[in-house]
């Protein structure tokens, strides 16, 4: 079982910077110091920083609920939070969100090879399209493009990305002091892309990664979203409801990779888990409902709006959610639909539950949350899950000390490193030179068709 943990650069989740346990340092580099040890202490496969470009505008087209609550913002720059994190560990693999939207090929190659050389080989970049309006509107644009528009450039970006990361040989570096040759100049080329989105010559002013890709992580839900994924990603990171569900995008996730010909095994699927421990299930449940005490309804329906890209002030509030065409994040808006029409919410009771919700149903004992990930792993569900913690660094501690000794116990998770790269941990493959041009050559295709 992978375990990578959920973290915030920023306040954690709806109201978790208001529980009682809670730190209040998330603009302190000392912060992410001690939650790094927490996780590399528990032999955590990696730890993954999502991130966003803006301060959301999604509840009532105004930012003010957003800082009211801290729902969504603030966020610090990802990138140089592993930095810090990767500092202090060994053997911790260290994931950043980056959007292929707002960035370009070249400087987002440079920077994740760098730092998977500067950690050995740790580093993992979560792709993602952007999802929110307010996103656009920082970068010159109106709104955002179509989600069709946002991933035939991401198909592009991944392409000139893997191909720079390829425009060294692996052994093109000599370094041979006595005869002065630094390197092999036939190992290393020119790209010379000239696309739709991009020109770019290349090669990489950095020498290809120890890891040859960084891990490359994707969470898209939407049907142009699952065959991005099956494409690209090593690391899939989804969100559901129930079992059930879980069951079934985990099989059709697989579908996809093999049709793309690539190896099923070769890529992990990481559930979200937001657990809550507890000295046995009152008292979980005990901790939960303080947690939940702790929402306004305002607040969770701030946070949903943000996912979702939908100003749902626009509804009645006191009615059910309607079927809504175009949202932002595909998963949670399914996950909401879900739970919503099971339990006949309106929209402002959903509120109340997205602001506090546990997806995974992970509350219990440590001995009943390993049965659910045991049971959820058992099912083909998952490879794993992403921790998603109520409140830092507290909820992660409670994780590595009570449920990780019972996982642990079972034999369902390491005690310790025996690899050294993060494809180490999560038990894939280094992708040889020139992997890029199955993928590309299949995106292609399928455009035509």
């Amino acid at each position: 079982m992978h375990l990578a943990a959920f973290l915030n650069a920023g306040p954690q989740g709806t109201v978790g910077w208001r529980h009682p346990e809670a730190g209040d340092g998330f603009l302190d580099a000392d912060h992410y110091v001690r939650i790094a040890r927490v996780l590399e202490d528990a032999c955590f496969d990696l730890a993954f920083v999502p991130d966003s470009l803006a301060v959301p505008r999604s509840l009532g087209d105004t930012f003010d609920p957003a800082v009211r609550w801290g729902t969504g913002t603030p966020r610090l720059d990802p990138l140089p939070v592993i930095t810090v994190m990767a500092a202090v560990t060994r053997h911790l693999g260290l994931a950043a969100t980056v959007s292929t939207g707002y960035h370009e090929p070249y400087n987002l190659a440079r920077t994740f090879a760098t730092l998977d050389h500067l950690t050995g080989g740790r580093a993992g970049w979560n792709v993602v399209t952007s999802f929110q309006d307010a996103e656009a509107q920082n970068f010159g644009q109106d709104a955002l493009p179509g989600r069709a528009a946002r991933y035939d450039r991401a198909e592009e970006f991944l392409e000139v990305t893997t191909r720079l990361w390829d425009s060294w040989s692996d052994d093109a570096l000599i370094r041979d002091k006595e005869s002065g040759t630094f390197g092999r100049p036939d190992e290393v080329s020119a790209i010379d892309h000239d696309g739709t989105h991009f020109r770019v010559r290349g090669p990489l002013g950095v020498p290809r990664p120890p890891q040859g890709y960084p891990v490359v992580i994707q969470a898209g839900a939407s049907p142009s979203g699952r065959d991005f994924a099956a494409r690209w990603a090593d690391v899939i990171f989804c969100s559901h409801e129930s079992l059930e569900s879980a069951v079934e995008f985990a099989r059709d996730i697989r579908a996809r990779v093999v049709a793309r010909g690539r190896d099923p095994e070769q890529v992990r699927i990481l559930p979200a888990a937001t657990t809550v421990v507890g000295s046995d299930a009152r008292d979980a449940r005990r901790r939960h409902e303080e947690f939940v005490d702790l929402v306004a309804p305002e607040a969770g329906l701030s946070r949903m709006a943000y996912h979702v890209n939908v100003d749902l002030t626009a509804y009645d509030l006191d009615g059910p959610l309607p079927e809504l065409d175009e949202v932002g994040v595909e998963g949670h808006y399914r996950e909401i639909l879900e739970f919503a029409r099971r339990e006949k919410l309106t929209i402002r009771e959903i509120g109340k539950w997205y602001g506090a919700r546990t997806e995974g149903n992970m509350v219990g004992s440590p001995t009943e949350i390993a049965d659910t990930m045991e049971q959820w792993l058992d099912a083909g569900a998952a490879d794993g899950f992403m921790i998603q913690a109520t409140h830092v660094p507290a909820a992660f501690e409670d994780f590595a000390g009570e449920v990780v000794p019972e996982l642990r116990r079972r034999g369902l998770v390491r005690t310790a490193y025996s690899g050294t790269t993060l494809r180490d941990h999560l038990g894939l493959r280094r992708p040889d030179p020139g992997e890029w041009r199955a993928r590309a050559e299949s995106a292609r295709a399928e455009a035509l068709s």
